[in-house]
């Protein structure tokens, strides 16, 4: 009976693991099948521009890769715009030449390295855009701290600005190698004056990464302070799973299956498509940060890593204030580093409506025991009833338990619940994602079409997405202060109105 007995469960066991496989195959063939519908592919989706820059190109210098970028778009243009054909007069295709949204077509195509030069530079400072963005995503901070006497590089990362299909390839070592030629180019502009570091959203995460890789290679010139901006230090852990998507697409020659998403592409500065590679890459480089962050702590380097000044949204889609203060913050020494978070608008009376309400994670930052790093959260109420438009900023500096509260004079924006992942960089006059004049004119930031759900090509997400920070100036004005350059009180009233 015992030998009948086992016999029988040793049946039943292979029965339940072959179900179990059985069912794991056909609920992978239907998630295939249902990505296999999406939007068809373009030649932006598809194209190989091997003109772009990796770890393994001959480039010697911040010259070369300059050069070699020129030849990069103009692979772009004879591959891609001369392929794809002129556009009719109201598309808003990028890669149609001669859109409305077509970036060659603009007085100057900020999806390329900048550089701003000062002629007796006070200081060198080095922007690192986010993943699928471009360098007109930090263009604004630039051309300020440029006035203030800065000299000022805006870097083109290698996958971006050209067509989505250069974030299919591209690694985060990559990415970090260009950072290295523009470090060491600064530096050689600069002389002996002090170099930022500005990130944001994945660049934050390369700032970061380059930061420490300095301290173990001495090789490499030290920056003496990071802004951070949305860093994308805390990726979820999902995005691990992601690579199997498109290892899947690699095994079956499906091509879609590179693509989390397939969108229009009406940005001229941003990628509306976005690959499995790019999330892949981004967590890639949070787990290389967290090694090294463990290894420099033991050999007790990390107490010269730079200050850092960081700014990020408590309603953020990518990251989240406690991941970023657990995977950074809560492990550096204090050297005068601050976590700026803005907190949603209370007075917008949406607290039955949200998912998740950030205030007792707020709540809980602000009475942490022995901080290292001062927190400061922008905010109109989350600890109380009294609320207004009008925001207070509540500071607990490090190694400190007594909350400061700082009036900073400004508002909520009347319509507005809260920012976003990409709203930061960005001031109401942006003429892309801003607000428009009045609201009279329509911006990417002010873009609202009614009707029927499904019915249009961009998604409802893309328009109701804040776009542009109602409190950039306090955020320029902290940049300023962090990088030890005067904040220009006129010198970029036109600047910040000029057309992309």
């Amino acid at each position: 009976m015992k030998r009948i007995a086992g016999h029988s469960f040793t049946i039943a066991r292979r029965s339940l693991g072959y179900g179990l496989i059985g069912a794991f195959i056909s609920l992978l063939a239907i998630a295939i099948y249902v990505l296999e519908q999406r939007a068809e592919l373009h030649i932006w989706h598809e194209v190989q521009l091997d003109e772009e820059f990796t770890s393994n190109s001959k480039v010697k210098d911040f010259a070369d890769y300059l050069k070699l970028e020129e030849r990069l778009f103009k692979q772009l243009e004879e591959e891609v715009y001369q392929k794809t054909g002129a556009a009719d007069p109201s598309s808003i295709n990028r890669y149609e030449k001669g859109s409305v949204m077509d970036p060659t077509s603009m007085a100057k195509n900020w999806n390329r390295t900048f550089e701003m030069r000062a002629a007796d530079p006070a200081a060198g400072v080095l922007l690192l855009h986010g993943m699928s963005d471009s360098p007109y995503s930090l263009r604004h901070i630039g051309e300020s701290l440029h006035a203030s006497g800065a000299s000022v590089i805006g870097l083109r990362i290698p996958g971006h600005g050209t067509a989505p299909s250069g974030l299919v390839r591209t690694t985060w070592k990559d990415m970090a190698a260009a950072v290295k030629i523009a470090v060491k180019h600064l530096r050689k502009s600069v002389g002996d004056k002090p170099i930022y570091l500005i990130g944001y959203s994945n660049g934050g995460a390369l700032s970061v990464e380059y930061a420490l890789e300095s301290l173990h290679d001495g090789s490499l010139p030290k920056v003496q302070g990071i802004v951070l901006v949305s860093p994308a230090i805390g990726i979820t852990s999902t995005a691990a799973l992601a690579v199997w998507q498109g290892r899947l697409g690699r095994w079956f020659d499906l091509k879609k299956l590179a693509w989390n998403s397939i969108s229009l592409e009406y940005d001229p500065f941003k990628y509306g498509s976005f690959a499995v590679n790019a999330g892949d890459q981004a967590y890639r480089i949070t787990l290389e940060i967290d090694k090294r962050i463990a290894k420099l702590s033991e050999s007790g380097k990390l107490g010269d890593f730079p200050p850092v000044l960081a700014f990020t949204s408590a309603v953020d889609a990518t990251v989240s204030a406690p991941d970023l203060v657990s995977r950074l913050f809560d492990k550096l020494p204090d050297r005068g580093h601050e976590l700026v978070v803005y907190d949603l608008n209370r007075e917008a009376k949406i607290k039955h409506m949200l998912k998740n309400d950030p205030a007792k994670d707020l709540a809980t930052l602000l009475s942490k025991a022995n901080p290292t790093f001062t927190l400061s959260i922008i905010s109109n109420g989350f600890d109380n009833d009294d609320r207004s438009a009008d925001v207070k900023i509540r500071r607990r500096r490090a190694s400190g338990t007594t909350i400061e509260t700082i009036d900073p004079g400004l508002q909520w924006p009347e319509g507005m619940y809260s920012l976003s992942h990409i709203a930061l960089p960005f001031p109401a006059s942006d003429p892309l994602y801003g607000a428009g004049n009045n609201g009279e004119s329509q911006t990417l930031g002010n873009l609202t079409l009614r009707g029927e759900r499904g019915a249009i090509r961009i998604p409802s997400g893309d328009m109701l997405r804040q776009r542009w920070n109602p409190f950039y100036p306090y955020f320029k004005t902290r940049v300023h202060e962090f990088c030890h350059l005067e904040n220009p009180s006129k010198a970029l009233k036109n600047l910040e109105a000029t057309s992309p």
